[in-house]
């Protein structure tokens, strides 16, 4: 038999360190999946050397290829790749170069505090990984987003002769992303749009946590993905590196649409599934089993975390060698493209760093008084425009309900995002909640201002990927309309009741419930700035009264997150009506009626009490001074949260059931949203 060519001895040096690599760390560890990294490292070292353009020197390139390991517990194959390829980390902000983001050290202490390799990769964490990916599902739900950013700066951004944006998408997925349901939503999404710049690699072991899939998971997944419009390529060998070169080539030449490919693996070994068995899912080889498998690889039994320094030089003349080229190219061509269109290069440049442009809220105006007013979702719609006018990168869509939460962008140019249309703004994110939510933290992570709208109590949908949103400290912005047992006639399946709550537990994430439509319009105002910070903007759908603000405090006072709306500042009230969103005129309505029978009470308008909770405690106490036990809080929704606020000697008037199918006002007598039960709640407290 011929003695292999040098290069294939090289190539496999380099994918058994990155296998020996996951073995030496899960084993220190005690913990973690070293299956898939050993099974996976042919793969994803043929993709990195050879054909991912992303340069170890700036992580952030702004038109590199995107690698996203869905299959997240298999993180050690992403921080061994990060390491061997000497990955330079960037500070918080994803803007300076520093020093090596995964250092040997690192891996040594893999799941251990502080180590920059955690049990799942973390973005803003570990430079180098393009999102957080956690659940299942959700890191190739996000890939969509990533991919539909690519195409829609290529759209939007490229002229002749300046392709400034032409980057693909890679996500490794398992059995578990294909079963979720948001990986579903996301596949059919990608599939409609025809996003050619986004390839999947489906790895096939046939092994979950439970034992073989054949327990759960028979269903014909290539042929289930070409009905969704995907490019379906397999391959049945994961260590066979020509055939993994093949299905690569087919997806860089295929414009038609999203590829799949699918490879054939053994969890462990990389061995083809009709030679081996699969070995343990989700803990540690043991140290007989990492010798065994280290003697079948050629390697030293005894060496732990050994990396020769062949294989950095082989990284250096891969990967890093073509990314330093192709970025040096790119910032070349960028340069010459900044003399010819200086105001697009302009616009790129803020966004990349999460920057606005100059009086980019020039068109915002008050609202005047009206007690008819506007509902807040109406008065969003309007603000929204005015904004994205001035903010070009801004753009988003609904999950099938703009025309209801008023989330469509109107004005001339702002167009539909469709197949083979990449440049509209307005994107149609169907039937699909949860990836609605994941989409809009993959144009986040894309530096795009993203937003994604629908209804509150769909909210628990989209709970996973809003809740990547806050851990990644991403600016998205959630508008989430209908947002009370103000729906009606819709009934208790459609009334939000604890998802207020359920939001403001959130680490990370603010809460913000406008009054009226001027604090929808600071509201705005407030949030645009953000760069890694989410937001819930709650907003009815029946009209609130627009206040008076020369009778009333400025709307100004929502970015404090509580402000004094009504009564004498200068006199300390008997009583202190709390209120948010709807519930705030109820509380002015009281108290006008308890200041005709005498009794000083004080209005506090609290939008968002993740907001009030940042300000400084002086503040909070001229707001809500501690001498005044008698407090009322009034929201429709539940209780949950709101004794912090009242104190022991408070009252909540608030939801403490479901509600019900009948007229808003019927809804509001039933449950005590009244002006008169409020009266009554705040004359108990005092004594009256």
């Amino acid at each position: 038999m011929a003695a292999p060519a040098p290069a294939e001895v090289e190539t496999w040096r380099s994918i058994n360190t990155v296998r020996t690599l996951a073995m030496d760390a899960v084993q220190a560890a005690r913990s973690g999946h070293p299956g898939t990294a050993m099974a996976l490292a042919p793969l994803v070292y043929t993709l990195w050397q050879k054909y991912l353009r992303f340069d170890p020197e700036l992580p952030i390139w702004a038109n590199r290829d995107r690698f996203v390991l869905s299959v997240g517990h298999a993180s050690m194959l992403l921080y061994g790749m990060l390491h061997l390829a000497r990955v330079k980390a960037v500070n918080a902000d994803y803007e300076t170069v520093g020093q090596p983001s995964v250092s040997l050290e690192d891996i040594r202490r893999f799941r251990q505090l502080d180590s920059r390799c955690p049990g799942h990769p973390e973005y803003r964490w570990t430079s180098g990984v393009e999102c957080t990916t956690g659940p299942l599902g959700t890191g190739i739900a996000t890939s969509v987003g990533m991919a539909l950013a690519g195409r829609w700066q290529a759209a939007t951004y490229n002229r002749p002769g300046f392709d400034l944006f032409d980057f693909d998408v890679y996500a490794v997925c398992g059995d578990g992303d294909l079963m979720e349901g948001v990986g579903a939503e996301a596949a059919s999404l990608a599939g409609h749009l025809r996003l050619s710049n986004l390839c999947w690699v489906y790895d096939n072991n046939g092994i979950t946590i439970e034992g073989s899939t054949t327990l759960t998971f028979t269903e014909d997944v290539a042929t289930r993905f070409r009905g969704l419009g995907w490019t379906v390529e397999h391959v049945e060998d994961a260590n066979d590196v020509a055939a993994l070169e093949r299905a690569l080539d087919a997806f860089r030449a295929n414009q038609g649409g999203p590829t799949l490919i699918v490879v054939d693996s053994v969890i462990g070994y990389g061995a083809p599934r009709k030679q081996g068995t699969a070995a343990a899912h989700g803990e540690p080889l043991g140290e007989e089993e990492v010798r065994a498998a280290k003697r079948a690889y050629g390697w030293p039994e005894d060496a732990q975390f050994l990396v020769p320094e062949e294989v950095y030089a082989d990284f250096d003349g891969g990967v890093r060698a073509r990314g330093a080229r192709l970025r040096g190219g790119w910032e070349e061509l960028f340069g010459r493209y900044a003399e010819r269109y200086p105001d697009l290069a302009d616009q790129l440049n803020r966004m990349q760093k999460r920057s606005l442009p100059d009086g980019w809220d020039a068109g915002l105006e008050d609202f005047p008084a009206d007690p008819k007013g506007l509902s807040g979702r109406d008065a969003s719609g309007k603000v929204l425009n005015a904004v994205a006018q001035r903010v070009p990168w801004l753009l988003g869509g609904s999950a099938d309900l703009a025309p209801s939460n008023k989330s469509r962008l109107t004005f001339d140019g702002a167009g539909d995002f469709a197949p083979g249309e990449h440049d509209g703004r307005n994107l149609h994110l169907g039937v699909r909640e949860h990836a609605a939510a994941a989409v809009a933290n993959g144009l986040a992570l894309s530096k795009i201002r993203a937003y994604q709208a629908g209804f509150l109590i769909f909210s628990d949908f989209q709970r996973g990927a809003v809740r990547l949103s806050a851990l990644m400290e991403l600016p998205v912005i959630h508008l989430y309309t209908h947002d009370s047992i103000g729906v009606g006639e819709d009934g208790p399946t459609h009334q939000p009741v604890e998802h207020l709550a359920s939001l403001r537990a959130m680490p990370g994430m603010v809460e913000i419930r406008p009054a009226d439509a001027n604090e929808v319009v600071e509201a705005w105002r407030t949030i645009m700035p953000w760069r890694h910070q989410p937001v819930a903007l709650v907003l009815s759908r029946q009209p609130l009264p627009t206040l008076d603000r020369s009778r009333y405090a400025s709307a100004a006072g929502l970015a404090r997150g509580a402000y004094v709306l009504a009564g004498d500042p200068g006199r300390e009230p008997d009583v202190i009506l709390i209120a948010t969103g709807s519930e705030v005129s109820l509380a002015v309505s009281a108290h006008e009626q308890l200041r005709a029978e005498g009794v000083a009470s004080r209005v506090v308008s609290m939008p968002s009490m993740a907001l009030f909770d940042r300000q400084p405690q002086d503040y909070r106490d001229e707001v809500l001074p501690p001498a005044v036990t008698a407090r009322v809080a009034i929201e429709q929704a539940s209780s949950f949260g709101w004794d912090r606020w009242v104190g022991p000697g408070g009252r909540v008037v608030a939801m403490t059931t479901f509600g019900s199918s009948a007229p808003l006002k019927d809804l509001q007598t039933k449950f005590g949203f009244t002006p008169e039960a409020v009266v009554s709640v705040a004359r108990e407290l005092v004594g009256r």
